[in-house]
């Protein structure tokens, strides 16, 4: 339960919003340039993630698609083998979520390049990836130096990792000289 009591809701939703602020402007830019470069030379980017943070991992998935990129949702059966000259984008909040950590084993002894966006660097997968794209927020099952939320259990990083993963189909449009107007006849047209 929130400690937050009495707040209005425009008052929460203010907090929230300052909160994601906060978690983006320590979102380092290095690694953001990394991650546009490695998703430029990838044949095919696999993306991969669970609960929330899956869902802000698919809506990418998603994007990437309207900009043009050879994608594919990690857990659909129609998903192809990953080569060494693909890469795996993995949300993994702790950094230790176990499956996902048998996932990111395999990918690798393929060969292929793996960026991991996670809360902590310090743990498993972001410290074993190529590429770590920390997004510091508080996150469910994982401790650090982490931006705080009044928000329950790992709200806080799913908002803010789907923020970034927006701001990055931005910067990837620019790189790529897409226009907005490109996107949608890419999108599926059987709704």
């Amino acid at each position: 339960m929130s400690t937050f009591r009495g707040a209005t809701f425009h008052g929460r939703a203010a907090t929230i919003a300052a909160e994601l602020a906060a978690t983006v402007a320590r979102v380092d830019t290095d690694d953001v340039e990394r991650t546009v470069g490695v998703l430029l030379a990838a044949d095919t980017v696999f993306v991969i993630g669970v609960g929330r943070e899956g869902l802000a991992a698919r809506g990418f998935a998603m994007r990437l698609a309207h900009l043009g990129l050879t994608v594919h949702w990690a857990w659909d059966d129609t998903t192809p083998a990953v080569t060494a000259s693909d890469v795996l984008v993995m949300v993994n909040g702790p950094g230790t979520i176990g499956h996902l950590d048998y996932v990111f084993d395999r990918v690798q002894e393929v060969g292929a390049t793996t960026i991991v966006v996670s809360a902590i660097r310090e743990a498993r997968t972001p410290a074993l990836a190529d590429v770590a794209l920390i997004v510091p927020a508080t996150v469910y099952r994982g401790e650090g130096d982490l931006v705080p939320s009044i928000q329950p259990m790992g709200s806080l990083f799913e908002q803010a990792t789907q923020l970034v993963f927006d701001t990055l189909v931005l910067q990837l449009a620019e790189r790529l000289g897409v226009a907005f107007a490109d996107l949608a006849p890419r999108h599926r047209n059987f709704e």
